[in-house]
């Protein structure tokens, strides 16, 4: 027991010292515990991150002014036949939106080109529509230019070889089409009968006949005329000032060799059409700048017929030569006499029309027309007061 009990003063005597050198121990910081503490610490942030967007703006559903929000987002459909349906029906419609939008968008782009048939796939033409987009489709016609018009492609060569082509292609077409076009490529020498046929056939059935020499050419009408689709007809007409200088040089410029200047002097020389009609060809020379070859033009131009006479004298002259040198039958008597008769009877008759005469014609039956309007409205007017 004595044992025991010395033990346990031993032990109670160790820890008594243990806690003593414990207590006497001076714990030396490290350099950079030192660092750190010499630093100096920011100020605590007042901003909190959260997890999620919703939790950082919960406070907002709080507050007075706070609307929830409708569902934009579809929401999954509970498993049963009849949202099945209806998902289905959805699907449909928006197909069939889609479709509806790219068929009208695709009607649009068929409106601006040029509708071309299976049939013309591989013809060199194709290549020379540069200005115009096409695109192939079914059609009766070769080319479709617009609602209304369409155009038939043909070459002389086989025309040659199918002579009954170009009238079965027209009976396709039957009355669907107001302007009907037959494009005839001429790619053979001899054209005479050819086109003669064509141009028949093309006549007798309504049909439009325009002729091309070259692929280029003939692309050049389908571009020309599906540009022109829905321009006005007077676009393509000349246009031509009111005033008279300006109808005066459009007269007179058509004469061989006079310009614009001389219209200027012969205007202001004359101060008509009507009189330089008129005048002579030594009052014409007196102007100046107009010399003897322009003075002949006009003065020719005004004064010969329209219808040229062959004159047969010389073929008389001829004959009454060979009767003289060598003795001819009474048949050839017979042939110049009757010759002669005629040119007699040529002479006889009234003086040929000129372009003078047909002028001057022409406005007296005008103002004639004129006067007898201006006596109808007067008396009309007289029957009313």
């Amino acid at each position: 027991m004595e044992n025991g009990e010395e033990d346990e003063e031993e032990q109670t005597e160790e820890r008594i010292k243990k806690k003593k050198k414990s207590s006497v121990v001076i714990n030396i910081p490290s350099f950079q515990e030192v660092l750190e503490s010499s630093q100096s610490k920011p100020p605590a942030s007042l901003f909190r991150p959260s997890s999620s967007f919703s939790q950082a703006f919960s406070f907002i559903k709080d507050s007075e002014f706070y609307t929830p929000p409708t569902s934009s987002l579809p929401q999954p459909p509970p498993d049963n036949s009849a949202s099945r349906q209806i998902a289905q029906s959805e699907a449909s419609s928006s197909a069939a939106a889609a479709f509806t939008s790219l068929a009208s968008a695709s009607s649009v782009q068929s409106r601006n080109a040029i509708l071309v048939s299976h049939r013309q796939k591989g013809n060199p033409l194709l290549k020379h529509i540069r200005n115009v987009r096409w695109d192939f489709a079914d059609v009766v016609c070769d080319y479709l230019l617009g609602q209304n018009s369409c155009a038939l492609y043909l070459s002389l060569r086989y025309h040659l070889l199918h002579p009954d082509y170009l009238y079965y292609r027209i009976r396709e077409l039957q009355k669907d089409f107001k302007l009907r076009i037959v494009l005839c490529h001429v790619d053979v020498e001899d054209v005479v009968k050819p086109l003669l046929e064509v141009t028949r056939t093309a006549m007798l059935h309504d049909c439009t006949l325009l002729c091309g020499w070259s692929f280029e050419e003939c692309g050049r009408y389908l571009e020309t005329i599906k540009v022109y689709e829905n321009k006005p007809a007077d676009i393509i007409q000349g246009q031509m000032d009111t005033d008279y200088l300006s109808r005066l040089t459009h007269a007179l410029t058509t004469v061989r060799h006079v310009n614009k200047n001389d219209v200027v002097t012969l205007g202001s020389a004359f101060g008509s059409l009507s009189r330089i009609m008129d005048t002579s060809m030594e009052d014409l020379a007196r102007c100046p700048g107009i010399g003897e070859r322009k003075v002949r033009q006009l003065y020719d131009t005004f004064h010969e017929p329209f219808k040229h006479v062959v004159s047969k004298r010389p073929a008389v002259h001829e004959a009454l030569v060979q009767k003289n040198a060598e003795p001819c039958s009474v048949d050839g008597m017979m042939v110049v006499e009757k010759e002669a008769e005629d040119v007699s009877k040529q002479k006889k008759k009234g003086p040929t029309l000129t372009v003078k005469s047909a002028l001057t014609a022409a406005f007296a039956n005008y103002s004639d027309k004129v006067h007898k309007r201006n006596d109808k409205s007067l008396a009309e007017k007289g029957d009313k007061s």
